[in-house]
């Protein structure tokens, strides 16, 4: 009879190369591959599990369906030309400025497959006590088709405020199509609500759902509104009570959000017809649903930035890596994660020590949340030891996802400073090429200086030694996160 443990050091022996092996094989970033076979070798029963569920590579997310030429209907055809031609003037307009942002716009066309447009009118909306009324004045003026994907949809009076809204439009005879993330929005939608939804007229649909375990960590982060292919609402609010009320310990919910016409728009209907599509198996490609925009004297370049764990590049983070690298006089960047990998890191460095102003506002903490803002304390001082300013966010929760670079572009977005926006959820971003939202975004930068208490490298070496192993704990697992 064979000795157990002989058997038992064979299984172990095979477990270990065989994980090794794997892991290696998939050439992830160093940082990662160390972290998972740490997890392996650790926790051999749970970390099979958890590779599963968060850790597969692109090739474990499965094929999405991507609109191509061939597939498109004769007008969307022309809408299509003539956005090329519009990319093609956008492109020689944009050369020549200070900052190059004919290189950054011609990098995302190529790693997003999405023009420059230019016949555009943007609103910056500050907060969900602005975008919040402005969105449902939108939803009211309805005519024809309302598009809504959301990463969280809670169910409070706030959404139900929203839903009545879509309740009353449906019953106009407007088409209502709601897609929300199942984990984002977890808990809001049972099916006794949904099936009373769908009832009122509102096609809700969840973009993955949680049955299917081995995509459960490949979230949507988008957030787009499009009615009627006229207008469009993206930028980094969801729909929810917290986004005006956070609760206890914080004071507001600081967040941005842009509100869109023009040729944007049809960028924007495209992007849900897609994520529609690969959710429900329906396109949306007719005409009612893309529009010929209308001329409009605003000549004003703007560009979505797309990216997901299916993605042949890596979109958001090239797009930060270019507008950091890019930078003559100043960076300003909010975001309420800080966790960030080699490439990201190294930009802000080179950039601060290049003697570029780098300035990065985080939220001091998070609602409920304790091991993201452990690990990016040792961001912020790697950061902080470079020369780059870092601003911690206390009166109330920041949420904003911006980045603005010289003055001349903006950068409002889902897309969140850390690995899984990076690598993981399915991002977008929407890039303005333009000084005045520019200027408007850093104006608001600068009013909420106020609320924002300097990080302090060195106070924070001084902490004591178990706080500081916690955070680089932390950040040992920080490329899973």
């Amino acid at each position: 009879m064979p000795d157990f443990t002989n058997l038992l050091s064979i299984a172990v022996t095979l477990y270990v190369v065989g994980a090794t092996i794997f892991i290696v094989s998939e050439n992830r970033r160093p940082q990662s591959s160390f972290a998972w076979l740490f997890l392996f070798f650790t926790l051999p029963v749970v970390a099979p599990v958890l590779y599963v569920l968060f850790g597969r590579m692109r090739g474990g997310v499965g094929r999405t369906r991507t609109l191509t030429r061939h597939d498109l209907p004769g007008h969307l055809v022309q809408t299509l030309d003539r956005l090329q031609a519009e990319h093609v003037r956008a492109i020689e307009d944009l050369a020549g400025w200070h900052y190059p942002r004919d290189r950054l716009a011609r990098m995302i066309h190529s790693n997003s497959n999405v023009y420059v447009t230019l016949s555009n009118r943007v609103e910056l909306l500050q907060d969900a006590s602005r975008q919040y009324p402005r969105l449902m004045d939108d939803l009211r003026a309805a005519r024809s088709s309302i598009h809504l994907q959301y990463y969280i949809w809670e169910n409070d009076t706030v959404s139900a405020e929203f839903e009545a809204i879509l309740i009353e439009r449906a019953a106009a005879g407007v088409e209502v199509r709601l897609l929300y993330d199942p984990v984002g929005s977890i808990g809001s939608f049972g099916p006794f609500r949904q099936r009373a939804l769908r009832a009122a007229g509102i096609d809700v649909r969840p973009y993955s759902p949680l049955w299917r375990v081995h995509t459960i960590s490949y979230r949507n982060h988008r957030k787009i509104a499009v009615i009627d292919g006229r207008i469009g609402h993206t930028g980094g609010l969801n729909i929810g009570k917290q986004h005006l009320d956070p609760g206890r310990g914080f004071a507001r919910w600081r967040d941005t959000n842009l509100r869109l016409e023009g040729a944007a728009v049809l960028a924007l209907q495209g992007v849900f017809a897609i994520d529609w599509s690969n959710a429900t198996r329906e396109r949306l490609l007719g005409p009612e649903y893309f529009p010929e925009a209308p001329p409009l004297d605003d000549n004003l370049p703007v560009q979505l930035c797309l990216s997901g764990p299916d993605s042949e590049w890596r979109a958001v983070r090239q797009q930060y890596f270019a507008m950091i690298v890019g930078a003559r006089r100043r960076v300003r960047v909010q975001t309420p994660f800080f966790i960030l990998d080699d490439t990201v890191m190294e930009a802000l460095k080179a950039a601060a020590l290049a003697g570029v102003d780098v300035s990065v506002m985080i939220s001091a903490r998070g609602p409920g949340q304790h091991v993201p803002y452990w690990a990016a304390n040792t961001f912020k001082a790697e950061a902080a030891e470079a020369g780059v300013e870092v601003l911690l966010y206390e009166d109330g929760y920041l949420h904003a996802k911006t980045v603005t670079v010289d003055g001349e572009v903006a950068s409002v977005g889902s897309g969140n400073w850390d690995i899984r926006s990076f690598s993981i959820n399915y991002e977008l971003n929407a890039l303005v090429y333009d000084a005045r939202l520019a200027g408007d975004l850093e104006a608001a930068y600068d009013a909420d200086r106020a609320a924002c208490r300097v990080f302090d490298a060195d106070a924070y070496r001084a902490l004591p030694f178990w706080m500081r192993l916690r955070d680089s704990a932390a950040r040992l697992v920080s490329p899973l996160m």
